[in-house]
């Protein structure tokens, strides 16, 4: 199944590219969830040409992917507010350093379902556990924003007895990749959770498929240094200290493909692929690596053949010994 997907600029990805030193706001928004998703929020930077205009002028002249009856019709809806709920109109001043809050907006039509559904592996006082599908990011961005692991989890009927808007991932896992997902929706043990990944105290297991090689001496422990590569969204190798650490086995041959176990050390972007891909064993259906492929064509029948299969942790609250599986396969 080939589908095609126009890519949706908003706001509040063009807002990251501005030059804002300003930190996140510690406070609650002033808006409340919409369908599920968010208010974004965007902090006005401190630019002499707009100190004392209208607000207006900035977001037509910054954001200009929206016209200016686009942004004035989005200013006087009244879901444009300021940090104390303010309404900002038509008619607002720019004022350098002030927090506004407004709500994404993506048309349907931009963004079409993901066609393949979430499982709840595991609901407690802290944790939500979830299998996670091929192709759907775990949180809004870009022209994602209803078709996101966590704007689907906190529309979820059975997860209404929750605060849903405290619903947050506790780790990564890439919109490529399927398989065990950890959120947190308790605050209080965020930290806790959090603490886990940041220290390496969580044991993670792979599974890929990829080229068939026979002749490397398994289980192998591949080490490199990564950073960021030329385009932002791919990662590369360079020279020097290493930073990324795999270990990789071969486990089942199944002729010009095999299947792989894959444990991680470290959790660099892309890790996994690109390690994989300096062994000449680049994963089967991979749209970036060795070479990107067009991000506005997805085929839904070709899914990266990566799969996050196991999670396992000495739980923070209990002392316990605790572990996730996938119920996906390859």
């Amino acid at each position: 199944m080939l589908t095609h997907i126009s890519y949706a600029i908003s706001i509040h990805e063009t807002a990251k590219i501005a030059p804002m030193n300003i930190p996140a706001p510690r406070f609650s928004s002033p808006l409340p969830l919409r369908d599920g998703v968010k208010p974004s929020y965007l902090c006005l930077p401190h630019d002499v040409r707009y100190i004392g205009q209208p607000l207006l002028r900035f977001l037509c002249e910054r954001f200009s992917f929206v016209d200016e009856v686009g942004w004035r019709a989005r200013l006087n809806s009244g879901f444009v507010v300021a940090a104390d709920g303010a309404v900002l109109s038509e008619s607002a001043s720019y004022r350098a350093g002030e927090t506004i809050y407004y709500y994404r907006e993506v048309s349907r039509e931009d963004e079409p379902r993901i066609p393949f559904d979430e499982v709840i592996l595991h609901v407690d006082e802290h944790l939500i556990v979830v299998d996670k599908p091929h192709f759907l990011p775990v949180i809004p961005s870009g022209r994602f924003l209803r078709e996101t692991l966590l704007t689907r989890l906190r529309l979820r009927p059975e997860l209404q007895h929750l605060n849903v808007a405290d619903i947050t991932p506790i780790h990564r896992l890439d919109k490529d990749t399927a398989g065990v997902m950890l959120l947190s929706h308790n605050r209080t043990t965020r930290g806790a959770y959090q603490s886990l990944f940041q220290s390496r105290a969580v044991t993670k297991v792979y599974e890929a498929i990829a080229p068939t090689r026979t002749d490397l001496n398994y289980p192998l422990r591949v080490a490199s240094r990564m950073v960021r590569g030329e385009d932002f969204f791919l990662t590369q190798e360079v020279d020097g200290e290493p930073n990324a650490f795999t270990t990789i086995e071969l486990i089942e041959n199944r002729g010009a493909y095999s299947r792989y176990r894959l444990h991680p050390e470290t959790g660099k972007k892309h890790q996994l692929r690109v390690h994989m891909m300096r062994l000449g064993m680049p994963l089967l259906n991979d749209g970036l690596y060795p070479v990107p492929t067009p991000m506005d064509v997805v085929d839904y029948d070709k899914p990266l053949k990566l799969l996050a299969r196991r999670i396992e942790f000495v739980d923070p609250t209990t002392g316990e010994n605790r572990w996730f599986e996938s119920g996906l396969s390859l």
